[in-house]
């Protein structure tokens, strides 16, 4: 079995990572490039991305010994239903000197699979947007939300960048203190905290500045919001209690009641000591009490272990989980 190398890509919007692993669980070599999602950085650039973290992965191996790949990235239904987008992935795969197959799953399964080996279970991500699914047979069987920034996300690092604007923009036009959160949220995007004597003159600087920009930038305002609830900065409490609710609402959508199944927590907001990650276990042990509640790990070996278990050679795809998955 030592022979036999599978290959895994954890595919994000701000990098992408590669692992070489044999069936026993040696890791061969690693990679990483800059983002590759097909849907916000075009195919051609994500295919650049991936070939790159491939073959840094693929130094000291034979492209030979590969017998079957994976990648897990976010949109990963639009790229399969893109014949010229999934041609130029096959290209990229080629050129790394890889002849076996590959898959491509959605990167909502690939967290699931990054902290359970169970066939069963529900995931719930929230990083820049939110997604809840349940999975059966390590198939997405049903989803809610994941809808993007415009129409859902609700809970996630975008929605908390877009709350924080809005309750600042309140605060200004009731000719209010803004606060603590208000303050940071000015700071960040304007470079100052200081509100004009006509308050409505800082409201316009700061919707022009908004509005200039892609609006899913809003989500680099996630960390401040989540910085100043950790001192109970009463704005950004609030909002941290309201996020945690939308993400268990999302997650009921697909999950029963005492469903006693895994539940895997993924994304940056739900994997670090954050008080909305705190806030979100502890709402979910009340919902489902006798869960195993686990946090997402490593993206780039779920995907490989996800491409194994289905090789004839892989009769016990549980201890396989074990040796290629690092426990979290």
């Amino acid at each position: 079995m030592t022979g036999t190398v599978v290959v895994g890509l954890d595919i994000g919007g701000t990098s992408t990572r590669a692992l070489a692993v044999t069936l026993d669980g040696e890791r061969l070599g690693t990679g990483r490039s800059g983002g590759g999602n097909p849907t916000s950085h075009g195919a051609n650039r994500a295919a650049g991305e991936l070939r790159a973290a491939l073959r840094q992965a693929l130094t000291d191996v034979d492209p030979s010994r590969v017998r079957a790949g994976a990648i897990g990235l976010a949109g990963a239904g639009r790229l399969l239903a893109d014949p010229a987008g999934r041609a130029v992935f096959d290209d990229a795969w080629r050129a790394a000197g890889l002849r076996c197959p590959y898959a491509v799953h959605g990167d909502a399964l690939v967290a699931y699979a990054s902290g359970t080996h169970s066939p069963t279970g529900t995931v719930l991500v929230a990083g820049t947007g939110a997604i809840a699914a349940q999975v059966r047979e390590l198939r997405l069987a049903r989803v809610a939300d994941g809808h993007g920034w415009l129409l859902g996300d609700v809970g996630s690092g975008f929605w908390l960048g877009h709350q924080a604007v809005r309750r600042l923009l309140a605060a200004l036009d009731a000719g209010g203190d803004p606060g603590d959160l208000g303050r940071r949220v000015l700071t960040e995007l304007t470079g100052s905290a200081e509100v004009a004597a006509r308050p409505r003159d800082t409201v316009d600087a700061l919707v022009q500045t908004v509005t200039r920009r892609p609006p899913v930038e809003l989500a680099r305002l996630a960390p401040l919001v989540v910085s100043a609830a950790g001192t109970a900065e009463p704005v950004a409490a609030g909002l941290i209690a309201e996020a945690a609710g939308h993400l268990i609402s999302s997650t009921s959508r697909v999950r029963p009641p005492g469903d006693a199944s895994p539940l895997v927590l993924g994304g940056g907001l739900l994997t670090g000591q954050t008080l909305l990650a705190a806030a979100v276990h502890a709402e979910a042990r009340q919902c489902w009490p006798d869960a195993p509640i686990r946090a997402a790990g490593d993206g780039a070996a779920a995907a490989a272990w996800l491409a194994a278990r289905d090789l004839p050679e892989v009769t016990d795809p549980a201890a396989l989980h074990a040796r290629l998955v690092p426990a979290t």
